[in-house]
Parts: structure tokens; sequence; C-alpha cells
């Protein structure tokens, strides 16, 4: 494996970096605003270019990584301390519930390639899914409307509308 190559890659551009160091450095005004604090939340994301609905409450442990790659839909929730790596685009559609330390994904490493390069791949969330406790959606992925994925549940492959995926690796195991 090229470690050095991989580490003297560009992964980001200048825009992006100073970006990300700005987030970072406006990231406690998001952590440690009080929970009823909705509206100032979407505001910080919408600052930082977030597509964020009116009507979204997203609660102050849960970590985005680069809010101009999320969009979030009227009436969705995020959960205490869910993580949104969203490395590539996040869509969350409208009604969509992600719940506490839940984990998506859009970020990976090409392991045939010897030195790794960066991945930042989309994941879409479609309206009206759930997104139960501690589960992971990994990069690329797609969770189609209504779907359910059950608390823990390991997401490698896209799944479909109206699925209720359990396990590792998620399967179907309804439908809603």
């Amino acid at each position: 494996m090229d470690i050095h190559e991989n580490r003297a890659a560009h992964k980001w551009t200048r825009r992006e970096l100073a970006g990300r160091v700005l987030w970072a450095a406006c990231r406690p005004l998001f952590r440690w605003s009080p929970r009823l604090c909705w509206g100032w939340r979407r505001f910080l994301l919408r600052l930082f270019g977030a597509e964020v609905a009116p009507h979204v409450h997203i609660h102050p442990s849960a970590v985005v990584f680069i809010p101009w790659n999320l969009r979030i839909g009227e009436c969705s929730s995020v959960g205490f301390g869910a993580l949104l790596y969203n490395l590539g685009q996040l869509t969350i559609g409208e009604k969509v519930t992600i719940s506490q330390r839940a984990h998506l994904c859009g970020g990976t490493h090409d392991f045939r390639d010897e030195a790794m390069p960066l991945i930042k791949a989309p994941v879409t969330i479609g309206d009206g899914v759930w997104i139960c406790a501690d589960a992971y959606v990994g990069p690329g992925i797609t969770v189609g409307q209504r779907s359910v994925v059950g608390a823990r549940a390991v997401v490698t492959k896209d799944v479909p509308r109206g699925a209720v995926v359990a396990g590792n690796p998620a399967r179907v195991v309804g439908a809603r």
C-alpha cells in the first residue's frame, strides 16, 4: 500500500478546505446550542450552504461533516449523536427520521488501488424513511421511500421502496 501517495493526493480544493476550517470553528455554536434551538442550527447549516427545509429538527449532538453537501426535506429529524459523514452529497427526503447514533457514511477508499484514493459517494434517503438507532448506511446507497432500516442494521446495498431491513449485512425482513 502506498501511504505516501495517498497522503500527498489533493482530496479537497482550497475553497473546500477553507470551508471545513470555518465550519470546524463554528461547530461549537451548533453543538452547544440548547436542544430546542432548531431554527438556530438550521440557520448555521444554511449559512454554510446546506439546503434545509423550514421544519427540520437536528439534535445539537448530531455531527454534520460538510454542510454544503447536505439536503434535508420538510419535517425530517436527525437524532442524538447521529453521524452524517457526508463527504459526498447526502440527500434526506421529507418526513424522515434518523434515530440516535445512526451513521450515514458518504466516504470510503478504493482498496483495489494501492494509493487507496478517497471516494466521496452520495447517499440518498427517500421520503418517509426511518433509519433506526445505531444503523449504518454505507457510501453510494439509496434507501427507498417509506423503508425502515432496523436498529444496528448495516446497509451495504440499496434498500427497495417500502422494505424493512435488519441485520448485518441488512436483509429484507418485511414490508411496510
